[in-house]
């Protein structure tokens, strides 16, 4: 039986390879984003269905949602790829960037969750992917919007992995580390006001990091893509999937990969799931 895979942000990057990749191994693929002429190429290929999705429109997310199950009977995989990241210091920037910030990053997400767990909890049976970052398990300076927003993500995502997993439904993170994307470029958003001069220096070498960040090192979409299609097809409980050798370098600063299966296998145990 062919297996269906809805996901978000599938317009570029990450999210366009993992459409390339699981439409290519014989899925059926939703490719959503916010305007369709960018699925153009994908829309060609007879397993791929393009829909209009934009995480700041719940009525978009509800149709999605709709037309997918609509057209292939079944949302087997949610991967959550879309968003974006916004930095500067959290006292020079507007409220509005900030709620911004989490409503695409989070409040997004957890609606798209929201929607397709009827028919998860009806065939009980699915997995839920979502996009994480090195940066939900640590942080930069002047990144408290982007961080903040991922951190929520990866502790929500850990609290419903327990939530749905007595309902046969998977809760995973996918966590990459630098990725030849254009995320430090038409979706990044920076802010700062000369009317805080005291924060000049540190923009300065924030602003000089960023660009070194985007080097050779960093991994290509289409190796995101992979673990991706190795979380969503490996059948297991685990929860986190860092992406690239970098990415697993700065972790194993702050976090044992060996602590986190047992903290999640005893908390499995305690509740008896």
């Amino acid at each position: 039986m062919t297996r269906t895979i809805l996901i978000t942000g599938a317009s570029s990057g990450i999210g366009k390879a993992s459409a390339v990749l699981f439409a290519d191994r014989g899925w059926n693929v939703v490719a959503t984003m916010r305007n369709t002429d960018d699925g153009a190429e994908l829309a060609g290929r007879d397993n791929v269905l393009v829909t209009a999705l934009d995480l700041l429109d719940s009525e978009s997310i509800t149709a999605s949602v709709a037309d997918a199950i609509d057209h292939f009977g079944a949302i087997d995989v949610l991967l959550n790829n879309a968003g974006y990241g916004a930095y500067g210091p959290l006292e020079a920037t507007p409220m509005s960037v900030l709620r911004r910030q989490f409503d695409v990053n989070v409040f997004g997400l957890v609606e798209t969750i929201k929607a397709v767990l009827p028919s998860m909890r009806a065939q009980r049976d699915g997995v839920i992917i979502n996009i994480s970052s090195v940066g939900g398990r640590m942080t930069f300076p002047l990144g408290s919007l982007y961080h903040g927003s991922k951190w929520a993500v990866e502790g929500l995502s850990e609290a419903l992995h327990f939530e749905l997993a007595a309902l046969g439904i998977r809760v995973k993170l996918v966590e990459p580390g630098g990725v030849n994307t254009d995320f430090g470029g038409r979706s990044f958003v920076f802010t700062h006001d000369p009317e805080f001069p005291d924060y000049q220096p540190l923009v300065d070498m924030a602003a000089a990091a960023l660009q070194e960040e985007a080097s050779d090192d960093n991994q290509e979409p289409h190796e995101v893509a992979e673990v991706i299609f190795h979380a969503a097809t490996d059948g297991t409980d685990r929860i986190r999937y860092i992406s690239g050798d970098g990415a697993a370098q700065l972790l194993a600063h702050r976090y044992s990969p060996e602590h986190d299966e047992q903290f999640v296998a005893g908390m499995r145990t305690q509740f008896g799931l």
